[in-house]
């Protein structure tokens, strides 16, 4: 699948220029165009892959390139008041070549919470290819205002866009591990995830043809109804031997019933068992998955592991897993040491983390409402006793 990423905010930005260093090291060519739109000149020099020429810087006239600090309303009104710079960046891309835009925003910030959906109600109105949106939630350790920005966008980006596919820190977090260091871990698993899953159906010259095609339209199709995306992940090492052949834990040993030297029926049941993995381990956003309306399996790896049954089977008991009848498969063939498997799951309802962020907002919004109405007391009573203490002049 080709998509045209705009990075908004500096988690997004960090995100797409991420996804060009891995179209880089697994010759992908998922991503056909990168922009970078931010408030802060600062995190937009920091890029090392999006051209200088992509990196759009918004808001001047009004924060000077400093950034809007964490306001995300300041942010959807710089977002508006300066769509066009964005879109003159945008008019360079040969949107024909593209199946798809790709707005990548952290939910916490305030450029990208605020901006992000104002640029996906834009794009919408004028393109004709779906516009999908890539959530990074905060953890909830990050700081009140966050989850809060976090709750208000989330609510207009899901509206605003085709399909949000929701990335969340808090499950991914290690304790212990230092901010920067924990970013940087987390972009790269967002990147690895979606990147397996959006590279399905990108063959390049010398490459295998898979023998169940994963194309754009089956990633279209599956996001088609909107709403609320999670995307889940397993693979296995394949090491290579010495004398040419492929050996590893994924075919038992290596104990052949045919002629390609594999066990067929063991390689059947470890690609079931890594589809099981894939849905029931960490999704990028945790959620029951008997809640998803729609389900795409993309199975990766050397073709030699890649068996029709496998991933047959695989699809079957994500059917059954899900309770849905929209569930699509296939492989993508790669020359790589592993085999894995991506679940996407589209169309999820019932989700803690959300129904939390949610709650988290109202009371927040709350105690702001309390906080406001106190202070604009506070500030009457204190003038009025000024008042009693003052002379008259005359």
């Amino acid at each position: 699948m080709k998509l045209a990423m705009i990075g908004f905010g500096q988690a997004g930005g960090k995100i797409v220029d991420r996804f060009l260093d891995y179209d880089d090291r697994t010759n992908s060519g998922i991503v056909r165009a990168a922009i970078a739109v931010n408030t802060a000149k600062a995190d937009l020099m920091g890029l090392k892959r999006i051209p200088q020429e992509n990196r759009v810087l918004i808001g001047q006239a009004r924060v000077k390139g400093h950034g809007v600090g964490a306001d995300n309303e300041l942010g959807a009104e710089v977002a508006e008041e300066d769509i066009d710079e964005v879109q003159n960046a945008i008019d360079a891309i040969p949107t024909h070549e593209v199946d798809a835009f790709l707005i990548v925003a952290g939910m916490g910030g305030g450029s990208g919470s605020g901006g992000a959906p104002v640029l996906a109600k834009h794009l919408k109105r004028i393109y004709t290819i779906p516009v999908y949106g890539l959530g990074v939630l905060p953890g909830t350790d990050e700081g009140g205002i966050y989850t809060l920005n976090a709750a208000r966008s989330f609510q207009t980006f899901v509206r605003e866009v085709d399909n949000l596919l929701v990335f969340d820190n808090d499950s991914w977090r290690q304790t212990g591990e230092s901010v920067e260091g924990g970013y940087d871990q987390i972009n790269e698993e967002i990147v690895r995830r979606f990147g397996v899953l959006f590279g399905a159906g990108e063959v390049q010259a010398g490459q295998e043809v898979a023998e169940s095609v994963v194309d754009s339209s089956e990633i279209i199709n599956t996001l088609s109804g909107g709403g609320v995306s999670t995307v889940g992940y397993a693979s296995e090492t394949v090491d290579l031997t010495n004398d040419g052949g492929l050996l590893s834990r994924f075919t038992g040993g290596g104990g052949s019933t045919g002629g390609d030297g594999l066990d067929a029926a063991n390689t059947t049941n470890r690609i079931t068992s890594l589809v099981r993995k894939a849905a029931l381990g960490r999704l990028t956003l945790p959620c029951e998955t008997d809640g998803a309306e729609r389900a795409l399996l993309v199975l990766s790896g050397p073709p030699d592991y890649l068996n029709r049954k496998g991933i047959e089977r695989g699809r079957k008991w994500l059917e059954e897993e899900t309770g849905s009848m929209e569930v699509r498969g296939g492989d993508y063939p790669r020359n790589v040491p592993e085999v894995s498997a991506s679940v996407l799951l589209s169309g999820v309802t019932n989700v803690p983390r959300i129904k939390r962020l949610q709650q988290v907002a109202i009371e927040a919004q709350d105690n702001i409402e309390d906080i406001q109405a106190e202070s604009e007391q506070n500030l009457e009573e204190l003038v009025e006793e000024d008042a009693d203490d003052l002379e008259p002049l005359f």
